[in-house]
């Protein structure tokens, strides 16, 4: 899947263009507070609702007091009121699903029916599973059939740091994992020098959503660190797949997930069995030219550090070894990066943008 990409530069004249109307389903999760803070001053999205069954009539504020004054006017709507949203507005609208897997189908394709039959153009990206495969990967991956083959096939995946044209379709955005790993493995899957590769990485606590389980019980979390789902993973097959297409052949990705003491953030470390051998400092050339002029991608020699990345829309990635194999490590937020952040790239990328639009914002740490 490749597509071109450009990183328009100067410009400065977004803001003189009206602003287009976002609306984000299913707003109360993690991902959809980390996108409305990221848009929050944003110069041509403007928030205008987030639907749910809760909260109905409620002010984003009231909703999430961090984000006091950020979307003035923006609350909370029934689905079934959204219909009637859509068709009360006029130009292009932009829709960013956050609803959970196996409830995101449905809900999409009823949305994009009324949006599309009200003549408004229409800018879409999903942040669940249920666009990212096949019918057959999906089918696998979920133990059912996917509810609606026509809608999935409208879909595109991908990471919108990769080049390439612009899907003209609505988009389903990588999981946080497959960003972590596949951006640093693209440019060398691309040139034909990837083979295998076997990874270990460790996540944040945000990743599991907003509803507690064992998994996010702080108790249980602080102090801890264990491996889940190892080989069987969800996102393996999403790393298989886009990996696989940028080589032109298969790839296999064996995958083991962790659950990390901390609440943002994917560390990963990457062992990539190469075709040819190459130097570290061949590869990292490797990947700098894969996304040069790309003002979210970091590589170097050095090792990333997680607390430099968490609140941004970057990934730092480090490069070790050489020979028939290296060591790569990256480092994203999964709130960002992974999730909310790409989200809010591709929708810059689609609308025509500068892809920095809104995104520039540097990490949280206070070192």
């Amino acid at each position: 899947m490749r597509f071109s990409l450009r990183w328009k530069r100067g410009g400065g004249h977004v803001a003189e263009f009206a602003p287009i109307e976002l609306i984000v389903l299913g707003g109360r999760g993690y991902v959809a507070s980390e996108l409305l803070r990221l848009l929050a001053g944003h110069p041509r999205f403007r928030v205008v609702a987030a639907t749910g069954r809760a909260n109905i009539g409620a002010s984003i504020e009231d909703v999430f007091p961090t984000l006091v004054g950020a979307h003035p006017g923006a609350c909370f709507i029934a689905p079934a009121d959204l219909p009637e949203r859509l068709a009360a507005g006029s130009g292009p609208i932009a829709l960013v699903s956050c609803l959970p897997h196996g409830v995101a189908a449905e809900e999409i394709g009823r949305v994009l029916a009324v949006a599309e039959s009200s003549g408004r153009s229409v800018f879409l990206v999903d942040t669940s599973s249920d666009f990212r495969h096949d019918a057959e990967t999906y089918s696998l991956v979920h133990g059912t059939a996917h509810p609606d083959l026509e809608l999935l096939a409208r879909f595109t995946c991908a990471l919108p740091d990769v080049p390439g044209e612009t899907p003209s379709g609505p988009i389903a955005h990588p999981g946080c994992f497959t960003t972590a790993v596949t951006l640093p493995l693209w440019p060398i899957a691309a040139l034909g020098a990837l083979r295998r590769v076997r990874v270990s990485a460790i996540t944040g606590s945000s990743g599991s959503g907003r509803e507690p389980s064992a998994a996010t019980h702080h108790p249980e979390r602080h102090g801890n660190v264990w491996a889940y789902r190892p080989l069987v993973h969800q996102h393996a097959p999403e790393m298989r797949t886009l990996l696989s297409q940028a080589a032109g052949s298969p790839i296999p990705v064996d995958f083991v997930p962790h659950s990390g003491p901390f609440v943002r953030g994917i560390h990963a470390t990457i062992f990539a069995e190469l075709a040819q051998p190459m130097s570290a400092a061949a590869v990292v050339e490797v990947i700098r030219e894969g996304y040069r002029g790309n003002p979210f991608v970091a590589v170097g020699l050095a090792p990333p550090r997680l607390s430099h990345v968490v609140g941004t829309n970057r990934i730092a990635i480090g490069v070790a070894g050489g020979g028939d194999e290296v060591l790569v490590t990256s480092a994203i937020d999964n709130l960002g990066k992974g999730a909310a952040g790409g989200t809010l790239q591709w929708l810059n990328r689609v609308a025509g943008l500068e892809a920095t639009t809104g995104l520039l914002a540097p990490a949280l740490s206070v070192g």
